[in-house]
């Protein structure tokens, strides 16, 4: 007799592909090509200052001169403001663990436990369960403003959106019809571009591949660091250089709760890499901002010494409520930080073996290895043939991402055959991108 071997729903896979097939009939795909703004939006000025809760008070105008750059930089700082507008949109009704922010630069490289140099979603701040539709509207209307900022004509730019929709349908299919184990294991190397038909960025890949292999502890401390010698240890050890307002030294009293916070940190990973971090001195921490929607949030930089010469810096950063909550009606939750990491531990194939979370004077926080075999593809700086190949492949990791918490028999009798879903996501992805324009002239003039 057959029975599932968690849970208590005795469901085939041949039965959730219809179940996803009769959704169809109470949202067709034709419905996610709908109106851009929700009428009762906040304003960008709204958003903006609403947003800007919690976080440190002088940091607050270098957040807002990093979201004037472009109207796609403003995007990037405004996920919330995109939530507001997908509050009450059409949906299928299948929720999946969201990246909560897939616009096309939160896709990089990074380095696997054995050195390979993958490519997956690489931001982890606003994951919450929701709708996967949300994450792939923002992915695309996020490729139409890449591409006019990088100067690419308005088909291009379409054709990106459409192609990132289709990449998504067929990658689902694709791993709805494989072995579980071969969907759930499959690393997205660099064999994943032939697969999502995006030969074009072979190049691009390799390079940012190459870069993302010189990009260490080691580099890191090399660039930021300074030798001192420690008169009370009569050790040698380096210190951060100030970099000012980028890269700051903090106080006694910061200093050692961060060094707490750490402490605490260790028990949040698995037994055998507490023993490891159990081998580390911290010898230093700065307070370094970061990204754009993160700016004003608390995130340091911890170096610690290891073997000889070996030194190992860590992101301690802010875990701030997600900006998407408030528009699906979710909890607070009850350790932010540990949201995140548990986000990220079941959408990623590969997690930092070093990703855990702590608490900082009453707040959480994420720790994560800092740049360690990190790298990127700047979407704002492909070419037409190149964003396109760019849409492809962000498309299939998302969707890959999705399988790792919603089933993908579910949304591939959702897709059927049916490629009316690709020009939907298109169509909206431009009037987004537009509505995001008009956000961005309206932040700029006050």
């Amino acid at each position: 007799m057959e029975r599932p071997l968690v849970g208590t729903d005795n469901v085939t896979p041949a039965e959730l592909y219809d179940q996803g097939k009769r959704l169809r009939d109470r949202t067709p795909v034709t419905a996610h090509d709908h109106e851009a703004a929700a009428k009762d939006r906040p304003s960008p000025k709204q958003y903006f200052e609403a947003s800007n809760r919690g976080r440190l008070p002088e940091l607050v105008e270098l957040r807002r001169e990093r979201m004037l750059a472009s109207p796609f930089t403003f995007f990037r700082g405004a996920a919330g403001l995109m939530g507001a507008d997908l509050a009450g949109t059409p949906d299928a009704g299948l929720t999946a663990q969201l990246c909560g922010d897939a616009h096309a630069a939160n896709f990089g490289l990074y380095g696997t436990p054995e050195g390979k140099i993958v490519m997956d979603i690489n931001d982890f701040d606003e994951t919450v369960p929701g709708p996967w539709e949300w994450d792939l509207k923002r992915l695309a209307a996020s490729l139409v403003l890449a591409g006019r900022e990088g100067g690419i004509g308005e088909s291009g730019c379409r054709e990106a959106a459409e192609d990132a929709a289709k990449s998504y349908r067929r990658t689902i299919r694709a791993l709805a019809d494989l072995p579980f184990l071969r969907s759930w294991n499959a690393l997205p190397d660099s064999s994943v571009l032939s697969k999502a038909r995006a030969d074009e960025l072979i190049d691009d890949f390799a390079d940012a591949a190459e870069k993302a292999r010189k990009n260490t502890s080691a580099k890191v401390a090399a660039k930021w660091t300074e030798h001192v010698d420690d008169h009370e240890t009569g050790l040698a050890r380096h210190r951060f250089v100030e970099d000012p307002p980028v890269l700051t030294h903090v106080d006694g009293p910061t200093a050692e709760a961060v060094a707490a916070g750490l402490v605490s940190y260790v028990d949040t990973l698995r037994e055998s890499r507490r023993t490891l971090l159990g081998r580390y001195r911290i010898a230093d921490v700065a307070f370094r901002v970061v990204g754009t929607g993160s700016v004003g949030l608390r995130s340091y930089v911890a170096l610690l010494h290891g073997n000889d010469d070996e030194d190992l810096v860590l992101q301690v950063k802010q875990a701030a409520r997600p900006a998407l909550a408030p528009y699906l009606d979710l909890p607070e939750a009850e350790h932010e930080g540990r949201r995140i990491v548990e986000g990220a531990r079941l959408v990623q194939a590969e997690t930092d073996i070093l990703l855990g979370w702590t608490t900082i004077d009453g707040v959480g926080f994420i720790v994560r290895q800092f740049r360690n075999l990190k790298g990127d593809i700047d979407p704002a700086e492909l070419e037409k043939d190149h964003l396109d190949d760019y849409g492809r492949l962000a498309g299939a990791l998302l969707a890959r991402a999705h399988t790792r918490s919603l089933h993908p028999k579910l949304l591939a009798g959702y897709f059927a055959d049916d490629e009316d879903l690709d020009e939907a996501i298109g169509a909206y992805a431009v009037r987004y991108a537009d509505r995001t324009e008009a956000d961005h002239a309206a932040f700029a003039a006050g």
